[in-house]
């Protein structure tokens, strides 16, 4: 088909960091891209309201809510992402690690490269360069605690700042593009609002809209926002059609996208979706690999909280998170604040229970709310939540993994959707002893209350920000569904290049990996032929 054909050389779905990453470098090789994104476009007025109004923050269409923190919940597993424009990066608490050696080495993609950890190394350094990534320099009374529980936990030595994608300058007046040589926006300084998880609504925090996507558009990448992708059909010529509706007024009708390519980069849930929407309900896709769904994984995460018991304790003053540590080769547990729109999580905190088996975890703490009620319930009446919550995200790198099937489900009133099953091999955890271990040593720290999340506890899921896997890269199609070149075995044209993508646990943040693997995926992309 000639160009006049296709309304674009690729559409991208996802404006995340594995789709920005892709816009910007595919559009410097001479692409007309377009990116579509299912979320808003967010204001600064928009984005401070989801700071302070759990109603401004929620994505629920069907419910009227329309703001930018999505929850997922499965049987085996709860997940939360971001909607919107910049996609995850918009409520991604910027923190910017590289793995341990143990993820690079990996038996489910080690035999993909000579060396992971060399080849992608260029890749990481233009990541953290174009992310803005710096030092926190910053230290409040939670980092404090934290620095407690890791002497507690006897791991003071690996305590100290996270690497952050955030502009640590002037609070109080725009400065000049401090990255890019003065090309990119005007930016302020951190304020330490902590709430870097319900969006920075003063241009701190280096979302994508700073950097990539702010530099693609400037190349004439169109982003079009509102646009929920159903399906992808080919079309007899190559190419594919992009079907496309909005994500809540049913009246509104937007034509199917004529693209040479298709970049799937909705997120591992968005992508597996609608991966599994074209192949399995619209049959357009029917040879997708039938490996499509497995291998998830939950970044072996588990999030621990703890109440200070002094009413007018406030830990919110800082980034979201501003501190780490080491507790032994395979664990890493960060700290986090709690915005105000984030206060209906305390319905979610129940009674620290320890055990590995999920039917007596769960009965050992439904008996501790007949036992110990007003212990037991203590954050459900707790004044100034908010500012006594500290959270522990507790991320292991370890092999195990859940998978996702499609068809109608309850969960959606019958509708289609992901329905999670437990995989081949041990399914991801809903108690990691660490966790429970650094809850009480920073319970004993600061003074506080530990609390497990009645989700992990009672409900046996696994809850996670960082989910990974399902359209992993492979050898073969028995194993995974892309090849080393991200592109989808048996559809030419058809990519992927965001987190459902990595075939193993990162065991930090996997943003910078997703952010360096689209680097990778970009720079082996041909360049567009006459430029």
């Amino acid at each position: 088909m000639n160009s006049a054909a296709f309304d674009y050389d690729i559409v991208i779905v996802g404006s995340g960091f594995g789709g920005s990453v892709s816009a910007l470098r595919l559009a410097e090789k001479g692409w007309k891209v377009a990116v579509l994104e299912q979320g808003r476009q967010l204001d600064d007025a928009a984005i401070a309201k989801a700071g302070t109004d759990p109603k401004a923050l929620a994505w629920a269409p069907a419910l009227g809510l329309k703001g930018l923190f999505a929850q997922d919940v499965f049987q085996h597993v709860a997940i939360v992402r971001g909607i919107g424009v910049g996609g995850g990066s918009l409520v991604y608490a910027a923190v910017l690690l590289e793995p341990k050696e143990a993820f690079y080495r990996d038996p489910a993609w080690s035999a993909l490269s000579p060396d992971w950890q060399a080849e992608l190394a260029p890749h990481y350094a233009t990541a953290r360069h174009m992310l803005g990534v710096a030092t926190n320099p910053y230290h409040g009374i939670q980092d404090d605690w934290l620095r407690g529980t890791a002497e507690r936990m006897g791991a003071a030595a690996t305590f100290g700042a996270v690497p952050q994608g955030i502009f640590f300058g002037d609070p109080e007046r725009p400065t000049a593009d401090p990255f890019f040589n003065g090309a990119g926006p005007a930016r302020t300084g951190c304020k330490q609002c902590g709430r870097c998880i319900t969006g920075c609504a003063y241009g701190a925090k280096n979302t994508l809209g700073h950097n990539y996507l702010y530099f693609a558009q400037k190349l004439g990448v169109e982003i079009l926002a509102e646009r929920q992708v159903t399906h992808i059909e080919p079309l007899p010529e190559g190419g594919y059609l992009v079907h496309q509706q909005h994500p809540w007024e049913r009246h509104t009708r937007y034509p199917a996208l004529r693209a040479r390519k298709v970049i799937m980069a909705a997120g591992a849930l968005g992508t597996q979706e609608i991966l599994f929407a074209s192949r399995d309900r619209y049959r357009t896709l029917p040879k997708l690999p039938s490996s499509l769904g497995e291998h998830v994984r939950t970044n072996s995460e588990a999030i621990v909280g703890i109440l200070a018991n002094d009413e007018n304790t406030d830990v919110t003053r800082g980034a979201t998170i501003s501190s780490h540590f080491y507790p032994d080769a395979h664990t890493h547990i960060t700290q986090n604040r709690f915005p105000a729109s984030y206060g209906f999580m305390k319905f979610y905190m129940g009674p620290l229970v320890d055990g590995e088996r999920p039917l007596q975890r769960a009965l050992h703490a439904l008996l501790r709310f007949f036992v110990q009620p007003l212990r037991s319930t203590r954050s459900f009446f707790a004044r100034n939540w908010h500012q006594r919550i500290s959270v522990l995200t507790v991320m292991q790198h370890a092999d195990n993994q859940i998978a996702f099937r499609y068809g109608r489900t309850l969960l959606r009133g019958g509708r289609y959707g992901l329905k999670s099953r437990i995989s081949q091999g041990g399914r991801s955890p809903s108690y990691i002893a660490q966790a429970n271990i650094a809850a009480r040593a920073f319970a004993e720290a600061s003074n506080g209350t530990p609390l497990n999340t009645l989700m992990e506890s009672v409900g046996n899921l696994s809850v996670t920000a960082h989910i990974l896997g399902g359209a992993v890269m492979a050898a073969t199609p028995e194993q995974g569904v892309i090849d080393c070149d991200h592109q989808v075995f048996a559809c030419p044209g058809l990519y992927v290049m965001d987190a459902s993508a990595i075939p193993a646990n990162v065991g930090v943040n996997p943003s910078l990996t997703i952010t360096a693997l689209a680097e990778r995926f970009a720079s082996r992309f041909p360049r567009k032929e006459g430029n």
